[in-house]
């Protein structure tokens, strides 16, 4: 599963100006059910309860928030660079300011496994996330992501 079919160019959004994990969780949610025809209350729930497990930052100022639910009918992707960095409750203490969410259906654990390992491996690479922290626009931040994960494929 490559992230060009997980996620599409208005599925990247460029500096987002939140100021509280509480206020990504709520933003995440209104742009995913645009995008993926769920309702948003379901999804910040289903975002919120998994939270509740653990903070989904994987460090280095990088989080993936995911969730399965059950009316989605594909695995879709979200991709933020947030304007500020915030507070997410790191194991690592840093503020994250790149965040991808990830959502599956409820269905698909084999393919939701295999989304959230290929996006932590890519943002594992320090060039990769100094790339994107400094891109200029969505555009140059959709071709960095699926560019650079078709490469390393």
């Amino acid at each position: 599963m490559s992230l060009e079919t997980l996620l599409t160019r208005d599925a990247v959004v460029y500096d987002l100006k939140v100021s509280s994990k509480k206020q990504l969780m709520q933003e995440l949610a209104v742009f995913a059910a645009d995008r993926c025809g769920v309702n948003q209350d379901t999804i910040y729930d289903a975002l919120l309860e998994r939270e509740r497990l653990g903070a989904t930052s994987v460090g280095d100022g990088v989080a993936i928030p995911h969730a399965r639910l059950p009316d989605l009918d594909h695995v879709a992707g979200i991709f933020i660079r947030l304007v500020n960095a915030i507070d997410y409750d790191a194991a690592d203490e840093q503020p994250v300011d790149l965040v991808f969410l990830l959502l599956a259906p409820e269905a698909a654990n084999a393919d939701h496994l295999r989304a959230l390992a290929k996006i932590s491996r890519l943002f594992r690479k320090a060039d990769f996330r100094d790339n994107l922290r400094g891109a200029d626009g969505p555009d140059a931040m959709y071709i960095m992501l699926t560019e650079t994960q078709a490469r390393a494929a």
